[in-house]
């Protein structure tokens, strides 16, 4: 029997920018809302300069809402990455996040250009995770 879904609002995580969930649980499933580049949980935060350092921070935000499921990176199974500048930050954001993962488990991905993200963000990414 399927279980009520459970929505996560993370403290410490960077605030919403529009009415969503951090994450939504459901049957050990567990998705993850993308996260933008904010340094601090406000929106009103700036964010750092460049491709790779949006990258790590928006890797950063993502750790903190897995761990505030009780969660880490080895529970992802698929990630979505989003790019506003897809051929000139590609290559640099692969080196980025590929850190992140250890060579042989690293979740199954797709990566998209976009015209644009919330407040003029290079990238956002969401995730999946499993419990």
């Amino acid at each position: 029997m399927p279980t009520t879904p459970i929505f996560h609002m993370i403290a410490g995580a960077p605030d919403p920018v529009a009415p969503f969930s951090h994450a939504v649980e459901a049957d050990g499933w567990v998705y993850v809302t993308g996260q933008m580049p904010f340094a601090g949980t406000s929106v009103d935060e700036p964010y750092p300069d460049g491709i790779e350092a949006q990258t790590h921070q928006v890797m950063r935000n993502l750790q903190a809402v897995l761990q505030g499921c009780g969660l880490t990176l080895a529970n992802v199974l698929q990630v979505r990455i989003y790019l506003t500048r897809f051929e000139q930050d590609y290559a640099a954001m692969n080196t980025a996040y590929a850190s992140w993962f250890p060579v042989g488990k690293r979740p199954a991905r797709t990566c998209v250009g976009v015209t644009a993200l919330a407040k003029g963000a290079l990238i956002e990414i969401d995730m999946v995770a499993r419990r």
